[in-house]
């Protein structure tokens, strides 16, 4: 198809991708009131996976249509723009509180999530990761989820909600939930279809589309709920949602991708996830040195996507 056309059909899988992904959050969140589940599991799960539910659907349907490099270079992607961009954007705008201690567990296995899928990119680079990767990153995801579970379990508090409710009855989630997680899909592979005659036409890499159009396009959401969060001063919510949407991305994600199909490996991934892993070292430097990021370092944290994204696209 014409690129004209490709471009309208990948603005419209972006905002249907935007669109569904905010219902099913809501949805989500609702269902979790109603069933009296606490508002940290919620933030931890619920709106770190509803927001990066455009990156699983484009992650795993590449994968499905042999695009490794896509789902590869979605995932991490994503991961950049919501740590460096919209954490740094956020902080220009809006100083933000950060209570390292809160965060240093999740902290770390964002960390530590990083530097395996260094290990495996590294050690399989020009080849394929072989599948037992993936379950072995779903494993530990699913032992992380049970960790934070169990923890949030015990400060569990009962909580009046009576009122959301009868704004939205449990049957309306659940309905809304169904339908927004099959528009997503559906969204999701509009997609990746559309970024992937684009790149074939304008003779890009899947890679390099994988790491703009589309890692960016699916981060929209992140961009605009933090934005919110910190406007309200709750900078902490949206350094933690950050922080859980990165390891689902690296866990779950990428995870799922490679249980389904062995991911093959190009030499610049191995660039992408080591920016990952100074960036994500760098924002834990930055909020320890003073509780907080301020103005200076959100700048930093921008000119550093900046500088990163120039350097991908004069490759």
């Amino acid at each position: 198809m014409p690129v004209v056309l490709n471009l309208l059909l990948l603005i419209l899988g972006f905002v249907l991708l935007i669109q569904s992904a905010n219902v099913f959050v809501d949805a989500s969140v609702g269902i979790a009131r109603y069933l009296k589940v606490p508002t940290l599991v919620i933030g931890l799960t619920v709106v770190a996976m509803g927001t990066s539910a455009p990156e699983l659907v484009i992650s795993v349907s590449a994968a499905l249509s042999g695009n490794s490099n896509l789902a590869i270079a979605n995932a991490v992607g994503s991961n950049l723009f919501n740590l460096l961009f919209i954490v740094g954007f956020c902080a220009i705008l809006y100083p933000i509180s950060v209570k390292t201690a809160q965060i240093s567990r999740d902290y770390w296995v964002s960390v530590a999530a990083t530097v395996a899928l260094l290990i495996l990119i590294h050690t399989f680079i020009g080849s394929e990761i072989p599948r037992l990767g993936g379950f072995l990153f779903l494993a530990g995801f699913v032992i992380y989820m049970l960790v934070v579970i169990k923890s949030a379990m015990k400060n569990r508090a009962d909580e009046d909600t009576a009122e959301d409710i009868k704004q939205k009855p449990l049957w309306k989630n659940i309905v809304l939930t169904i339908i927004s997680i099959a528009v997503i899909m559906g969204a999701g592979q509009l997609t990746v279809m559309s970024a992937i005659d684009i790149a074939e036409n304008i003779g890009v890499s899947e890679r390099v589309i994988g790491l703009t159009i589309v890692s960016i396009g699916t981060s929209l959401p992140e961009l605009v709920t933090a934005i919110i969060a910190c406007r309200k001063k709750e900078g902490e919510f949206a350094i933690g949602f950050i922080i859980g949407s990165g390891i689902f991305n690296l866990m779950f994600v990428l995870g799922l991708a490679g249980a389904i199909m062995p991911l093959a490996v190009e030499h610049g991934a191995l660039f992408d996830i080591a920016v990952l892993t100074i960036g994500t070292l760098a924002f834990f430097l930055y909020a320890k040195s003073g509780q907080r990021l301020i103005r200076l370092e959100g700048l930093l944290m921008v000119l550093m996507y900046a500088g990163y994204m120039g350097f991908v696209l004069l490759m």
